[in-house]
Parts: C-alpha cells; structure tokens; sequence
C-alpha cells in the first residue's frame, strides 16, 4: 500500500514537473517575442533575403524561444499575413528543425549537471526585473528559464524516485519488444506521434524519453523510434493554429508535415546503420550494458544529426517541396460572397499578440486599399448618363460602404482583444495610431458615399452638371485620387520625408482647387449659367472632395506619427 502511496506522488511529481516545463517554454517565447516588439519588420526583412538566411533565422529564433512550435506558428501567421512568402517560410521552418535541437541538449545537460545553482539566482534576478517597467519582459524570460530548469530537475528526481530499472515488470515489460524488428520501430514511432499531438509539445514528450532512456529501462532504438515520432507530432501545433486560416498559411503548414516525413522515411531505411553511426560519436555502446548516463547525449546527437542532415538535403529543393505543397492543396476557384471578407485577420487571435498587430496593420492597409476602390467607383458615377447603369454603380456604392462600416468595427474590435495582453510601449503606440487609422479611411468610404448620394440625387432630378462643371470636378477628383495612392503608397512602404512633403503639396492643391470653384461657382451663379440647385449640389460636391482630402492626410500624419504634424504645416 505505502509502496503504491509512493509511486503515485512520484507520478503527480512528474506530472507537475512537466506542466511546469511547458509553462516555462511558453513563458520563454512570449517574453522574448514582447522584447522584440516593433522591431518585429526588420527582423522579418532580414530573414527573408534568401533560402540560407531564412533558415539561420528559423535556428536562430527557435534557439532563443526554446520552442519549434512557436516559430512554426509564427511563420505560419506571417505567412497568413501576406508578411512571407511560402518559400520563405519553408526555409524558416527548416531552421527552426534545427533551432529545437538545442531543447534536447538542454534537457541532457539536465540529467548530468545540477541546474538548481541556475535557478534559484535567476528568480532572484527576475523578481527585481518584473517590477521594473522597462525590464519586466526581461524579467518574466528569467523566469521562463528559471521554472525550464527547474522542470528539468525535478525530472530528474523523480527519474531517480521511480527507480524503474529495479522494477522487474517494467524492465520485462520494455524487454518483451524486439529492437531488431522494424515493426516494433514504426510502432513506437507512432506511439511518439500520437504522445505529441495529445500533449501539443514535442519537449515534454522528449524530457519522458530522456527519462525512461537514462533509468536503463527504454532501450536507444525504441527511443530514437519515440524522438523521430516526436518530430512529426510537432507538426501538429502549427497546422492546428492553420485551421480557419487563408490558403497560404495552411500550405506552410503543410510543408512543416512533409519536411518531417520526409526525414523519417530516409532514417527508416538506413535507421541501424545511422544510430550506431551516432552512438559511435558519443562513445556509447548499444551492445553493452550499462553507460545509462550517456544515452540523453545519444539522444540529443541522434535529434541534431536527424535534423541537420534532413535540412541539409532539402534545403535546395525547397521550390520542389512548394510545388508539391500546392500540388496537394490547390487553390479552389469559389465565387466570392457579397460582404464583409477580410484579408489578414482571421477569426482566432494570434498566440502572440505583437504578431497579431502585425497582421492588423497589413489588415488596415488592405482597407485603405478597398477605400480607393470604391473613389474609384465614385467617379464613375460622375460621367455617367445612363440612368440604370448610374443606379447600379449608386447600389454597388452602397454596398461598398456598408462593408467598410463593418470593415472598421472588425478592425477595431481586433486591435481591443489584442490590446487586452501586455504589449511593448511601442506597440501600444502602435496600436492607438491603427485606431485613429480606420477611423479616418472610414470617413473617407463616407466621403464617397455622399459624393455619390448628391450625384444620383441630381440625376434622380433630371438633371446634370454642365460640361464646365464636370471637367472641373473631374480635375479635383483627379487630385484626390493622387492624393489617396499616394496614402496607399506611405502604408505600403517605408516611410520617408519626400512622401511626407508630396503628401502634403497634393492636400495644399486640393484646398487651392476648393477655393477657385467656390469662387468660380458663385460667379456662375451670378452670370445665370446654370440656377442655384445646379449651383448648390456642385458646391456640395466640392466640399466633400475637400473633406476627403482632409480624412486621407490625416491617415498619413497617423502613420508618421506626430513628428509629421510639428515638422511640417499643413493649412486646412
């Protein structure tokens, strides 16, 4: 009975022990992708150069976050964002194969050294860091790392509580497989997969093998079969986070799988000859009993050679991999549904909310693009004397704002939940500057709704601008529309002082224009061209094509920020 007592709070033990560890990994990731913050695009521009810098990145990101999964499903979001380009982001998923090697060298380093004089200065540290505003992200990675370490011991102790080599039924449990069986080999293959789409970390399942390899009882080549499990389990996470994504982000997805698979398949066929080669690097000899305390660093190796080499070998037919990957997942021709679609957002949020702002702002600036759209077809409505076809452009007009009403309230809404997690000071900056965005491309999709309610409204009435009247609209209209690609231009890019001042040339002639047809129009008026409803709704007009002009080079000063305000004046 004691003995049962004892085995079971050894097992809550490990349970707790591995909670513990994910929660540490996660706490890891989450406060260094909140350091990065706003610096987030030029990592993104220096990571996607080509294929080789793409995969030092994905090593490099994942060494640092201690987590495949979190990189994996960051590409994937930066994918679904239209930030990366498949290849690219195939490129980084192979780095970040690599990059979660390191987790396992931690984890053996775990079993042979003893980590708590790391912990206990590191929450020591952290403690301090977390109350300092400027620091705490730093502070909450410290004690990520410090609860990792902390998991890993307690492993340990509870590896050595359970004793499992002096367990006879255990020891003849994981004797009664054969190792030389490649049947047993796929089975426990699959038995690692399984364990890590359940468990939704590959770490977890790797600090158990490590375990159960350093008590004696699991022999290596059951534990190898457990690790390459483990590297298509890991797949899992990030086509979990594809579903109700764009096509893109689930053909990365996708590609994670396949990179895997294919990497187990070629280990299956030379799996004896290849861990044998690896238990050689390390000095440990499968044949003899014994040397327990060196089969975490076989494992580790075996984890790093698999990755390395399967990287090594694909690496070069990544735009082979992206062919195959949209050869399984082609891109399905469906008529577009009337209303609201957005682009970028999906239905859930992000796991890191400083990505989600990321997708956000490319969301926003596909607004602003839909706005210019629906100028566009404003415009139209201008020239036209066809009553039932002004109807229709007046209809499709109608519908165009109603879904950039709801665009804005789904934009906003978005950025709120986002806003609710801890941010960087930069991206909340960020985030209040989105607001006033929407709001102001918003009014713009309003501008062109009343521009096109005062046209069918005239042309309901029978009547019609007199030629002079329509070249002078059409030339302001002109203006606004340089006015707004040049908007879309500033958002879509770097932003640099030339756009600022030709932003800012283009608002000064639309409000010179404004004050020469008032002046132009009150002298019609007086010369009896055209009678004073005539008159009335072309002064409408105009006003509103002004008011446009406002809305756009306020989108423009949010997206500079207020230096643009100061530096430059700017005469409403």
């Amino acid at each position: 009975m004691k003995a049962t007592q004892d085995y079971l709070i050894i097992a809550l033990n490990l349970l707790g022990a591995l909670g513990l560890l994910i929660y540490g990994m996660r706490m890891m990731s989450e406060a260094l992708q909140k350091m990065a913050g706003s610096k987030l695009r030029n990592i993104l521009g220096a990571m996607t150069t080509n294929r080789l810098t793409g995969m030092l990145t994905g090593t490099f990101v994942t060494c640092a976050v201690q987590s495949s999964s979190a990189t994996t499903v960051m590409t994937v979001s930066f994918v679904s964002a239209g930030l990366l380009t498949l290849a690219q982001a195939i490129s980084i998923i192979m780095g970040a194969n690599i990059g979660t090697t390191l987790t396992a060298w931690i984890m053996s380093l775990g079993y042979n050294v003893d980590l708590t004089t790391v912990v206990f200065p590191a929450f020591i540290v952290g403690m301090f860091l977390i109350y300092k505003k400027r620091h705490r992200f730093l502070g909450d990675f410290l004690f990520g790392i410090a609860f990792m370490f902390l998991s890993l011991v307690m492993l340990s102790t509870s590896g050595k509580q359970l004793d499992l080599a002096n367990n006879p039924a255990v020891v003849d449990f994981f004797a009664s497989f054969d190792t030389s069986s490649y049947f047993t080999i796929i089975a426990f293959l699959a038995i690692g997969t399984i364990i890590t789409c359940i468990v939704q970390s590959s770490a977890a399942v790797m600090a158990i093998t490590i375990m159960l390899c350093s008590t004696g009882v699991l022999p290596i080549h059951l534990g190898i079969a457990l690790v390459m499990g483990e590297n298509i389990g890991t797949t899992a996470t990030a086509n979990l986070a594809a579903l109700g994504t764009n096509l893109q982000a689930r053909r990365a997805a996708l590609a994670h799988l396949i990179f895997n698979v294919i990497g187990v398949i070629w280990v299956l066929i030379v799996f004896y000859p290849f861990v044998d080669l690896v238990c050689n690097m390390v000095g440990y000899d499968s044949s003899m009993a014994g040397q327990t305390e060196r089969l975490p660093v076989v494992l580790a190796m075996f984890h790093t050679c698999f990755n390395l080499l399967n990287t090594l070998f694909l690496i070069g037919l990544i735009p082979q991999m992206e062919k195959i990957v949209c050869w399984l997942m082609p891109e399905k021709k469906e008529k577009a549904e009337e209303g609201l679609q957005l682009k970028y957002i999906q239905a859930k949020l992000m796991q890191t909310p400083e990505l989600s702002v990321l997708q956000a702002q490319k969301e926003t600036t596909s607004f602003a693009e839909s706005i210019q759209k629906m100028y566009e077809t404003a415009t139209l409505l201008l020239r036209e004397t066809d009553r039932k076809k002004a109807d229709n452009l007046f209809r499709t007009i109608e519908k165009q704002e109603d879904i950039a009403d709801k665009t804005e309230i789904e934009i906003a809404r978005y950025i709120g939940q986002v806003g609710n997690d801890h941010l960087s000071d930069d991206t909340k900056t960020g985030i209040r500057q989105m607001l006033r965005e929407i709001s102001e491309i918003e009014s713009i999709g309003d501008a062109c709704y009343n521009m096109a309610r005062i046209m069918i409204r005239l042309k309901s009435a029978g009547k019609d601008y007199t030629e002079e009247q329509q070249s002078q609209l059409e030339e302001m209209m002109r203006l606004c529309n340089n006015a707004l690609s040049r908007m879309n231009q500033v958002m879509n890019s770097e932003r640099t002082q030339k756009d600022a001042l030709e932003s800012i040339r283009i608002e000064h002639e639309i409000n010179a224009k404004r004050d020469e047809l008032k002046k132009i129009n009150i002298q019609s008026v007086n010369d009896r061209k055209y009678d004073y409803k005539l008159a009335s709704s072309f002064a409408d007009m105009v006003n509103e094509l002004e008011q446009l002009g406002d809305y756009i080079i306020n989108v423009v000063q949010t997206r500079y920020g207020k230096s643009l305000v100061h530096s430059f004046s700017v005469d409403k």
